[in-house]
């Protein structure tokens, strides 16, 4: 027959004068992992990238993209998922594609521009070879409320995705050549 029991439950890191066994030793940030493809990417791009913090943001006002140190990523392939999801923001600034990047958070502007974001990561993703994945569960209740409303809105969200990534892959591809130029003189 099961039964509920009460507890009273501390954190460890809030309680003083504890035995050192009860103190768990902080672990390392493990290495970083780097793969080449994306972080040349990245590099193309002339993005203004900062490294801290928490969380992954791209500043439309300040023209930069803000990301946790790739360490602190629970799978450090995130670390380029996340780049190339802010970079997918970065391209609708008004000196690149122009897109609207006004709307609010919980916004059907901002949840379109999510989706946006979102496929061009996976399609840069798929042109690097790394496997994309949809790491924004927050965002689907209100991705699904823009498809809802507009059965056009995902191919338009592609349409636009499509142009970031060509954007990125496009600034990409002009550092390759101009890096086998230089190599070639």
């Amino acid at each position: 027959v099961p039964f509920l029991k009460r507890f009273t439950v501390f954190n460890v890191a809030q309680c003083d004068n504890l035995p050192d066994h009860l103190h768990a030793a902080a672990e390392p940030l493990p290495e970083r992992q780097i793969v080449p493809r994306a972080e040349a990417l990245i590099h193309a791009s002339r993005a203004d990238f900062r490294i801290g913090g928490d969380r992954a943001f791209y500043m439309p006002g300040s023209d930069f993209i803000q990301v946790p140190p790739q360490p602190a990523f629970f799978h450090q392939i995130d670390y380029y998922r996340s780049c190339f999801h802010e970079l997918g923001h970065w391209t609708g600034h008004l000196t690149r594609l122009a897109r609207d990047l006004s709307g609010a958070f919980g916004s059907k502007a901002y949840a379109r521009e999510e989706l946006v974001a979102e496929i061009c990561a996976a399609f840069v993703c798929s042109s690097l070879a790394i496997e994309p994945t949809v790491r924004h569960a927050d965002y689907i209740s209100s991705w699904l409320a823009v498809l809802r409303e507009d059965n056009r809105a995902i191919f338009r969200a592609a349409s636009l995705a499509s142009k970031a990534a060509d954007f990125l892959l496009g600034a990409n591809a002009d550092a390759e050549i101009s890096n086998r130029e230089e190599i070639a003189a």
